[in-house]
């Protein structure tokens, strides 16, 4: 590698990484080298407005093309914010409203901000968000070139999800001044090793768990902690490659197609907590800055129970602000454990926390200090901008200045409702996994629960039917709680449908019920009827690990015809209680601001 060749590379735009994997070398020697040459990016200006009249904010790409800078300088105090990057599946919208409000709350204070991100369809990289937008991928040489070009103070990087926290630590070590949260701190939440020390050393529970970096390593786990277990990638994004395992067959499938481990990578596998509750907990606090961290304060914004048992991505579950089943025990435990682990990490701003209810116990299932997918919601519900006075806090003002030091309880119900794009993929089963497939969210809100679920469900487009049939078929594991489900539909006045097996399951617990055929057995199916327009809703639960095509068929065919489908029995559950709300009291609209 000559400097001639390493001028070209970098016009052709390789990175600098690329150019160490190519000439085996590192990042940092590449990097090193070509500052020595004055080898550096300039800025080029897109004109927002196409010269008809002047643009306010500019909106720079780098290129290693010669020619002049065009970067507009200013004296001003700079905070740069790390976007979330490309939006995708898995990738939370709900990062970049974080990164909105961070944004707007530095212009109240007084600093220059300046936006790193590389999604053109997103608030964050429209004209008036920031003061400056830079256009660019969310690596680490791309971040420090802007960082050293525009002299920023500091650097956020809590805001993006987890795209810009894997690079925090590395920024760190590169001179910038990430404020909020330390990187040491981030690190001990992501590492599992220091994770389960911390946990210890707190003396709070967390569900039995190993690494593995091979195939061997993983079913020597698996076969100490017992099925079923959760395996997942170390540093994962939107629960890609998660997956719930129940066999040695299907771990050793997983390790050979789903993941490549290593040392670096290991895979975490955990113990799967069947039919616990799962819990949510946004948390803002200022710990961080004191020299004794009790001085400081620690509010949580909200505690958001799951509808769907633990085990389904936090981005794509119901949820329901405040917890509607969890004892005064159990919240004040969660309540307390939250504030140990604030206080222990030296939390500066936002942290989540999930949690898995098990009876009593309340087991940790991982903790990040960074805003979460449901800080918007959870903003929305109890009228804070959380994001904005976590960006406050970490560029330095306490919460008692910002005077938010009380937890606020809603005296009305919020749910959330995951809208997912599976009618745009015909074929793809709808049931959901640890891996996230959302690409929204919805919010209903009322003084009744039953309500306010119903709200959510006409808002995420599947509005629960007030009369008709439903179609029930369910797994071998869930036929022992299917009759109590089914009488709850008997008694809002529904006819049941089921397949023979749920069908001799439901007449035995004295029930009425229509039965259709399987899939290959005859006619008419549950999919003819459900083209005829002949059922009100669909409740069908996977019958294992592997769903069988029949029951895919039947629930693709649910989605294609708009029919409303609950995949679990907590799920169907929620339904009944929607139904008898709207048949008893029907519902009212009011705005958001009128709930505050």
């Amino acid at each position: 590698m000559n400097a001639e060749l390493l001028v070209r590379a970098k016009e052709l735009g390789f990175s600098d990484r690329q150019i160490a994997h190519l000439t085996k070398t590192t990042e940092d020697a590449v990097r090193a080298r070509r500052k020595e040459m004055g080898l550096v990016p300039s800025y080029r200006l897109v004109d927002t407005c196409a010269a008809e009249f002047e643009a306010y904010t500019p909106y720079y790409y780098s290129t290693y093309d010669r020619g002049d800078d065009e970067v507009r300088t200013s004296g001003r105090k700079k905070v740069m914010i790390l976007g979330g990057g490309p939006n995708r599946i898995g990738q939370g919208i709900e990062f970049d409203y974080c990164c909105v409000h961070a944004a707007f709350a530095l212009k109240e204070d007084g600093f220059e901000t300046l936006m790193v991100n590389s999604n053109p369809e997103t608030v964050s990289t429209d004209y008036d968000t920031s003061d400056q937008l830079f256009f660019e991928p969310l690596t680490l040489e791309d971040v420090l070139h802007i960082y050293e070009r525009e002299k920023c103070w500091g650097a956020i990087a809590q805001f993006g999800g987890q795209t810009p926290l894997n690079l925090a630590l590395g920024l760190k070590k590169n001179g910038v001044n990430i404020i909020g949260t330390s990187p040491e701190s981030i690190e001990i939440a992501e590492d599992r090793k220091l994770f389960a020390a911390m946990l210890d050393k707190l003396g709070i529970p967390q569900p039995k768990n190993g690494l593995a970096t091979n195939e061997a390593e993983a079913l020597a786990v698996a076969r100490r902690i017992g099925y079923p277990v959760l395996v997942r990638p170390s540093f994962v994004l939107g629960g890609r490659a998660m997956q719930i395992v129940y066999s040695d067959s299907e771990l050793q499938h997983y390790m050979r197609v789903a993941v490549e481990a290593s040392p670096e990578r290991p895979v975490l596998v955990d113990m799967f907590l069947e039919d616990a509750t799962e819990v949510d907990v946004d948390c803002i606090t200022d710990v961080g800055q004191f020299p004794n961290p009790s001085d400081g304060t620690i509010v949580l914004g909200g505690m958001l129970e799951h509808i769907e048992f633990a085990g389904v991505h936090s981005g794509d579950a119901a949820m329901v602000l405040p917890p509607h089943t969890l004892s005064l025990g159990v919240i004040d435990t969660i309540r307390r454990y939250t504030h140990a682990m604030a206080t222990e990490l030296k939390v500066i701003g936002l942290m989540n926390v999930q949690y898995a209810v098990k009876g009593d116990t309340v087991y940790v299932l991982e903790v990040n200090p960074r805003a979460s997918r449901t800080v918007p919601f959870v903003s929305k519900s109890i009228g804070v901008p959380l994001a904005k006075l976590a960006a406050k806090v970490m560029a330095g003002k306490t919460l008692k200045e910002l005077g938010f030091t009380e937890e606020i309880w809603p005296k009305y119900w919020a749910v959330k409702e995951s809208v997912f794009p599976f009618n745009k993929f015909l074929g793809q089963d709808i049931v959901l996994s640890p891996e996230m497939r959302s690409t929204g969210e919805v919010m209903g809100l009322d003084p009744e629960l039953g309500v306010a679920y119903a709200k959510a469900q006409m808002a995420a487009n599947s509005p629960l039917p007030l009369k008709g049939r439903v179609f029930i078929s369910v797994g071998d594991p869930h036929k022992q709680h299917v009759a109590d489900v089914a009488r709850q539909f008997v008694e809002l006045g529904f006819e049941l449908v089921a397949t023979n097996g749920t069908a001799n399951v439901l007449e035995a617990a004295g029930m009425t019920v229509q039965r259709v055929l399987k899939i290959g057995e005859g006619r008419p199916t549950a999919v003819d009827l459900l083209k005829n327009k002949e059922l009100q809703l669909v409740i069908n639960t996977p019958s294992g690990s592997a769903p069988r095509s029949d029951e895919v068929r039947i629930r693709t065919t649910a989605v294609i015809t708009g029919t409303p489908i609950m995949t679990t029995l907590s799920g169907a559950r929620a339904a009944a209680m929607g139904i008898a709300a709207l048949q008893k009291s029907g519902y009212s609209v009011r705005t958001v601001q009128e709930y505050h």
